[in-house]
């Protein structure tokens, strides 16, 4: 099992507030001969009684190296690989990248963040850490 990121609780608190159930805590991505990856949180929440079970995935990072670049490279690469796989797997669960606002501020309101985001290759949600409440849902 691997470690939880240091805003997990957060997160987590945070998606119930918005009124998410956690499904899963981690999500747990079985992949052929017996290997095992894991997305931080799998949640749903019931989006209109026509439209039935919203199923997210969230992978949280915070970022706290001395480049922003730098834990954008890796949270790209992993979250590719999990996407792809829910894709695979899961195919109900859109996935999403958990971040602090500030750092949807300073990374995906930026150039490199903003490419990711518009060329459909990210989703991310912002979350405020102190008061555990979701800012903003960037598809």
């Amino acid at each position: 099992m691997p470690a939880k990121d240091i805003y997990h609780q957060a997160v987590k608190n945070a998606m119930l507030k918005d009124g998410w159930t956690i499904t899963h805590d981690p999500f747990r991505i079985r992949l052929a001969r017996g290997k095992n990856l894991f997305v931080d949180l799998g949640a749903e929440r019931l989006i209109a009684a026509e439209r039935g079970i919203e199923k997210i995935a969230i992978e949280i990072k915070s970022f706290r190296r001395a480049s922003d670049i730098k834990d954008l490279e890796e949270a790209i690469g992993q979250f590719v690989l999990y996407n792809q796989l829910l894709k695979r797997y899961a195919p109900e669960r859109k996935l999403y990248l958990a971040v602090t606002e500030e750092i949807g501020t300073s990374v995906f309101e930026e150039e490199a963040g903003q490419v990711l985001i518009e060329d459909g290759i990210i989703q991310v949600v912002t979350f405020d850490p102190l008061q555990e409440k979701i800012v903003r849902w960037i598809p």
